[in-house]
């Protein structure tokens, strides 16, 4: 390569490969620059000021904004860059509240981390005396903005790879904080429960919440027997905690751990993602004979389905009817387990293991309860079992594995493979390889559904049947392809969506890590996983087929749609009242309420609420008429929706909603 084609770091010449920027560049020369706001899949921030350089002819630079070009000399460890770094850490402390020891990140916190190895020994700043109320309205999170660092990590994360910007900035100067939108809880807002906003917090600002407390409380009751569920994922990763590499597969120790904690049966989750290939499966194949609407989404993730229950409900139709793996666990537990174990079902408690936080709103939701009795009580993270077994004092490294317990302990390899973005695809590929043959098919591996990138297409020939399946991964990704879906500008038979980066391997509840490289052997971890086992197929898992003979019957039959199937709901992006636009004290107002959410919004209700606003102020019926924003009328499919009165008139025009107020004042004349 000619020499141009270098920058002079630090003494050394390093070449440029393509990077983006000079902190990938340095990095590349295994110098870790220090940095809190900069992530490979995010946009470039430049806020947080750490990975300062100093380049020759330029003076100091933020690398992670500065293209490396041929020629430059950068020094990346100078006297002033040292001090600048460790000032605006100081200053960051100051506003940052540090009860250290009991944060849920201790240990994983970059900002204690980096003022540790800056050698930061004090705060000379004054600490700052504001203190704001603490948000766990959410099930899945708890967002402390005393601890919150103004990186924009959690901000960019929500729009960027999420596309649902359920947070953002808010305020100005020194009042500027992250909250969720018009000054609501988290819980409140169009949250999907994702978590990928705590993943990329470096602080505990955001954070996991947690449910150990109530499954300490249960084990430890001795009229409770606990059963447990690991998820796919979980064998890939818990390891980490632990100082294992990512992607060990860790089974055997995770079963030895959970039984010495106190938990009285080990199961796994894969045993029920091979039930959802059986049931996801023949749905998709049914509809594929009979002309069912097509493409069929997948519904294992509930961050998406709920992010479809916010954004496109008239969508439903598409997506698969299954529950998730979990719920469907839960739902054969409670069927199954009182008889097998001798216990009453109500002093029966079933925990899930899982990477994922919005599981835990998903286990909390009302279509899966019955008789008030939750099919899953507890979910847990990846974290928050690693976290119950060092406090239990026990060795992780040094457990002698253990096996899970039959029959909801045995699965093939598709259902491991689940984890895996791609993976629920390649299950009902080998499911309908079957099926579409009519013989026993060999092949079981389908590398033509794997791969990294966010958004993937593959075409697969079965029995003389072509299948076209797209595969997407991050809810920004999956909403361009929802809204081609909607316009009918794509042609698939199978959508497989997951909201985190990766799948599964990626989910918030996995441990915490800064190295990029560890979904991809989380990734290998399972598709190795999967070799290990003798099946690969859900429909050879004998202990399955099994529990269809004995409990389910047929596959899509009655009793098995009764457990295994669920329904949707169209839900409201913002709860509360609605924003009023035009207050004025006096007597009760015609009320006029324009719909601005997502659907209604790309329809032009924004601009009909504004004309509406104009046009009442320019009449002079600012005492007669109240005009506000509402966030849904669930109508999304018919929007702009303008309720006037008790009148809701579906595609609404700034002339029609004129004419009916109109009318409505007249009206109140006569």
């Amino acid at each position: 390569m000619d020499e141009k084609g270098f920058v002079n770091v630090d003494g050394r010449e390093v070449a440029i490969q393509g990077e983006r920027n000079l902190l990938e560049l340095i990095r590349k020369a295994g110098i870790d620059l220090p940095t809190f706001c900069y992530h490979s899949e995010l946009s470039i921030y430049g806020a947080c000021r750490l990975c300062l350089v100093e380049v020759e002819g330029r003076g100091v630079q933020a690398s992670c904004s500065l293209p490396p070009e041929p020629g430059m000399k950068v020094r990346t460890s100078t006297e002033q860059i040292r001090g600048m770094r460790r000032i605006a850490l100081e200053l960051i402390l100051a506003n940052h509240d540090m009860n250290c020891p009991t944060c849920a990140r201790n240990r994983s916190c970059r900002l204690q981390e980096l003022a540790q190895r800056l050698g930061v020994e004090q705060v000379r700043f004054k600490p700052t005396d504001r203190r704001l109320p603490v948000d766990r309205s959410s099930v899945c999170l708890v967002r402390d903005p005393n601890k919150c660092i103004l990186c924009g990590d959690c901000v960019r994360f929500c729009h960027e790879v999420q596309g649902v910007g359920a947070i953002d900035f808010a305020f100005r100067g020194q009042k500027v904080t992250v909250a969720p939108s018009f000054g609501r809880d988290l819980g409140q807002v169009e949250c999907v429960g994702c978590g990928q906003c705590a993943r990329v917090c470096p602080t505990g600002a955001l954070t996991i919440k947690s449910d150990t407390e109530p499954v300490w409380r249960a084990l430890h009751d001795p009229s409770k027997t606990v059963v447990v569920q690991i998820a796919p994922a979980v064998r890939v990763a818990l390891g980490e905690v632990f100082g294992l590499r990512p992607g060990k597969v860790t089974i055997g120790q995770t079963v030895a751990a959970l039984k010495a904690i106190g938990f009285n049966k080990v199961y796994d989750t894969s045993f029920a993602a091979d039930m959802t290939v059986i049931e996801e499966g023949s749905e998709f194949l049914e509809r594929k004979k009979n002309g069912g609407r097509l493409p069929q989404f997948t519904s294992c993730c509930p961050a998406w389905v709920k992010f479809v229950e916010q954004y496109y409900p008239d969508l439903f139709g598409n997506l698969s009817s299954c529950r998730s793996p979990q719920q469907m666990f839960g739902a054969v537990a409670r069927e199954t387990l009182p008889t097998l174990l001798g216990v009453k079902n109500e002093d029966l408690v079933v925990v899930s293991v899982m990477p994922c936080t919005a599981k835990k709103f998903e286990a909390a939701r009302e279509e899966f309860s019955r008789g008030g009795i939750r099919d899953v009580d507890y979910v847990i993270t990846t974290q928050e079992l690693g976290r119950m077994i060092s406090e239990a004092g026990l060795d992780f490294k040094s457990l002698q594995p253990e096996s899970l317990d039959l029959p909801l302990g045995f699965k093939s390899g598709a259902g491991v493979i689940f984890g895996n973005s791609g993976g629920v695809s390649e299950a009902v590929l080998r499911f309908a390889a079957d099926k579409l043959t009519g013989m026993r098919v060999e092949t079981v591996d389908y590398h033509q559904v794997r791969g990294e990138e966010g958004l993937r297409e593959a075409t697969v020939s079965l029995g003389g049947v072509t299948l076209k399946l797209a595969l997407v991964h991050g809810l920004a990704n999956a909403r361009r392809l929802a809204d081609r879906v909607r316009a009918g500008s794509v042609d698939y038979d199978f959508i497989e969506v997951m909201s985190c980066p990766g799948g599964c391997i990626g989910g918030a509840g996995q441990p915490v890590t800064w190295d990029q490289d560890c979904r991809r052997a989380r990734t290998e971890g399972l598709y190795a996983a999967d070799k290990m086992l003798q099946v690969h197929k859900p429909q050879e898992n004998p202990a399955l087929a099994e529990c269809y003979r004995t409990c389910l019957g047929e596959p899509g039959g009655e009793k098995a749609h009764a457990l295994l199937h669920t329904h949707y709901h169209s839900r409201r992006r913002l709860e509360g009242e609605d924003l009023s636009l035009s207050d004025t004290p006096g007597r009760e107002r015609l009320k006029v309420s324009v719909c601005v959410g997502t659907s209604c919004y790309v329809r032009g209700s924004q601009g009909i609420l504004h004309a509406l606003l104009r046009y009442v102020e320019d009449k002079g019926l600012l005492p007669e008429v109240e005009v506000a924003a509402t966030f849904c009328m669930e109508r999304c499919d018919r929007g702009p929706s303008v309720r006037v009165g008790d009148t809701v008139m579906e595609h609404c025009t700034f002339e029609m909603a004129v004419a009916e107020l109109n009318s409505k004042l007249a009206e109140a004349v006569v």
